[in-house]
């Protein structure tokens, strides 16, 4: 696993950036991968530990150690073989994973961690440029018909590793691109949509078969929520025409704000400045809603709120701040309380860094204040947080001027059409209800209907999605051949 010495002999050394100046007038992706020789430094960084519980703090159980120790031995093709054993999308994760395999590494305790996200970016992204992933067929044929229900990280997953099985596996997904949040949400300068396509390309040679703008069991979806389908076909239809099917439309219900003034216009839920410019950048129509020049607050203190930060300041912004309603967290966490687990710390991201991003913590918003329809300013109370309760402070409320408002406090289900076509039974939060151990899991009350990903578990990481999506073909398989032997 490396170098033995090799945690004490050399620092961590982290991707660099473009400059601020340069990538805010772009929407490329502006993190330089780590060369062969910073890759292998970081990589005899990792520790003959014993225990490697960056294995179990990666979701997807990535075999870390191992391709550590290849790319540091120059192996490079087989570290790629291993990495894509546990993930079929390491060109994901590798851009976007925040990475708890790093909070969990062992050289945390009282260091800096391997580099291990940096790393498998380095991994994946030298595959593709040796031409080292290419399509793995099946060698027969099942016969068997699967449909997956959207095309996000999960769908993907699941529909890639039961094509490689033989199955003849369709996916259907309501929008005009494949990638559910990866295409539609996420913006290019964390993620290429080149970096998608070339893995749907990858998957249309296995077999995969993609239907675009066709959405399924529910023609009526909330607003805010994007919809390019011309075809609907019904939940009997899907069911009669296929032996299995996977729902795996993600969580995209966003998490409202029911305060007085959310209709004036300048209030928008994140997507809804999001998807348009990420359709601006594919060569669509301009994003309706402009940031140029404005003073913009998101509510929201996640990756969610941090992209509307990061697109903010391309649009030219005059200004951006950032409510968050807990309080602001240590900037340094307790090692010795949290370690191996994701600890709670305050957490900077590149946008922030690309402007003079204010930060408020443990505020929360009373009113939005409009003239003529439009958004001029917020009423906001300042909290206190006593055993974990929230209690507003008495007389702290303050006027603040606002332009435009993106609502980033994540999304609460599912859309609950969907699961009611099929007549699948939700858990408390709205989400589909299927276990995801034993005997049936990953199947709902409904003969031959499995869940996986967001829609089941909720609003979660990409790397979860690509887990539950792996977990799920596996059942699914088993469902429809008596037995497996695709990884769980």
């Amino acid at each position: 696993m490396g170098k033995p010495t090799g945690f004490m002999e050399y620092q961590r050394v982290a991707e660099g950036y473009e400059p601020v100046t340069a990538r805010i007038k772009h929407y490329r992706e502006f993190v330089f991968t780590l060369n062969d020789a910073q890759a292998g430094i970081q990589g005899a960084r990792c520790m003959d530990c014993g225990i490697p519980f960056c294995n179990n703090g990666c979701p997807v159980n990535n075999i870390i150690p191992d391709w550590n120790d290849l790319v540091y031995r120059g192996k490079w093709e087989q570290a790629l073989e291993v990495l894509h054993s546990t993930n079929n999308f390491p060109d994901f994760t590798g851009r976007i994973c925040p990475a708890p395999c790093e909070a969990a590494c062992t050289l945390n305790i009282n260091s800096e961690p391997v580099g291990i996200k940096s790393i498998e970016h380095a991994i994946v992204d030298k595959g593709w440029e040796m031409g080292w992933i290419a399509p793995q067929p099946p060698q027969a044929k099942t016969g068997k018909k699967v449909a997956v229900v959207g095309s996000g990280p999960a769908g993907l997953a699941a529909a890639q590793q039961l094509a490689r099985a033989g199955h003849d596996v369709t996916v259907f997904e309501k929008n005009d691109r494949i990638g559910g949040l990866l295409a539609y949400g996420i913006p290019d300068f964390k993620l290429e949509k080149s970096v998608i396509e070339r893995r749907v390309k990858q998957m249309e040679a296995e077999g995969v078969r993609f239907r675009t703008q066709v959405i399924v069991g529910c023609e009526n979806v909330p607003a805010g929520i994007v919809n390019d389908a011309t075809t609907f076909i019904s939940s009997e239809q899907i069911q009669s025409e296929f032996d299995a099917v996977i729902l795996a439309a993600g969580s995209e219900v966003p998490r409202d704000l029911s305060v007085p003034g959310r209709e004036l216009k300048g209030v928008y839920a994140a997507l809804e400045f999001l998807i348009p410019q990420n359709k601006e950048v594919a060569g669509g129509p301009a994003n309706p809603i402009s940031a140029k020049g404005k003073h913009v607050i998101v509510i929201g203190g996640g990756d969610t709120g941090s992209d509307c930060v990061g697109t903010s300041y391309r649009h030219g912004a005059a200004s951006v701040t950032q409510f968050e309603l807990l309080p602001q967290p240590p900037e340094q966490e307790d090692k010795a309380a949290t370690w191996p687990y994701w600890p709670n710390k305050l957490r900077t991201s590149s946008s922030h860094l690309e402007g003079d991003t204010k930060r408020i913590f443990s505020v929360a918003t009373k009113e939005f204040i409009g003239e003529k329809g439009v958004l001029t300013a917020l009423k906001t109370v300042d909290l206190e947080w006593v055993d974990g309760k929230m209690a507003e402070i008495p007389g702290s409320e303050k006027i603040v001027p606002a332009d435009l408002v993106f609502l980033a406090m994540g999304f609460v289900n599912p859309v609950g059409g969907l699961l009611d076509a099929f007549g699948v039974e939700k858990d408390g939060r709205g989400n589909a209800q299927a276990t995801t151990d034993g005997e049936g899991c990953y199947a709902t009350n409904v003969s031959k209907v499995f869940a996986a990903g967001d829609v089941r578990r909720g609003q979660s990481l990409v790397v979860w999605a690509i887990r539950e999506g792996r977990q799920c073909a596996r059942e699914v398989d088993a469902f429809l051949m008596g037995e497996s032997t695709l990884p769980r």
